[in-house]
């Protein structure tokens, strides 16, 4: 993401426009109230909701993830090591701040929580940042980002991600709003302490979870 204020704040209205209109095609699924979250209206679609502030595929082969901070291991992964260390297929629901989920998504890549095992954060670490190609960051509970489907996704229904949709490598963490779930990887950071992320710091609520619409601050 561009480091110019102008940029930042047409960004920023852009979103909040989104957020506001609640505009889907979808519909209420009533009859699958445990699985819906509250204000949320069920599509078969997957809207995209960013500016086009995507990497280009010819990119993709230079393609690096640090880690740093907390961790034992601290150095660059490139996304073929990602395919290499190891692969997990999840079909997860997804839920977005905007108001509109998805059901059972297909997403290829690797626990998160294998890839910590790897990478040993420290047992002073708390926090986990992640990063992204357009300088975004989001804030996760390391105790929520290590569990049972939270995924560094490569795959999606079995293909690459596309750039839209935060290939070739994002973060899927599905017990969140979606943007908790980072596109366009490129960092891990361990910290011991919280650190808001874009949106966090912008008025959108410091968790997210779906359940009880922590929406905003």
């Amino acid at each position: 993401m561009s480091d110019d204020p102008q940029y930042n704040e047409k960004y920023i209205e852009a979103k909040e426009r989104q957020a506001s209109q609640h505009k889907t095609t979808g519909e209420r699924d009533a009859g699958h109230a445990d699985r819906l979250p509250p204000g949320q209206i069920l599509t078969q679609g997957f809207p995209i909701l960013d500016l086009g502030i995507r990497p280009r595929h010819d990119e993709y082969a230079s393609w690096k993830i640090f880690v740093r901070g907390l961790s034992e291991t601290t150095r660059d992964f490139s996304l073929d090591e990602i395919r290499t260390l190891g692969h997990d297929e999840r079909t997860l629901d997804f839920h977005c701040v905007t108001r509109w989920s998805r059901y059972d998504l297909p997403w290829g890549g690797m626990l998160f929580s294998r890839f910590c095992q790897l990478v040993k954060p420290k047992p002073t670490a708390t926090t986990v940042i992640f990063h992204s190609y357009d300088k975004y960051t989001t804030n996760v509970p390391l105790a929520e980002a290590l569990g049972k489907n939270v995924l560094i996704a490569y795959e999606l229904e079995g293909k690459e991600i596309p750039p839209e949709h935060g290939g070739p490598v994002r973060m899927i963490v599905p017990t969140l709003y979606g943007w908790k779930s980072a596109k366009f990887l490129t960092g891990i950071e361990f910290l011991d302490h919280d650190e808001p992320g874009f949106w966090e710091t912008r008025g959108y609520h410091n968790h997210a979870d779906p359940w009880i619409e922590e929406r905003y601050s």
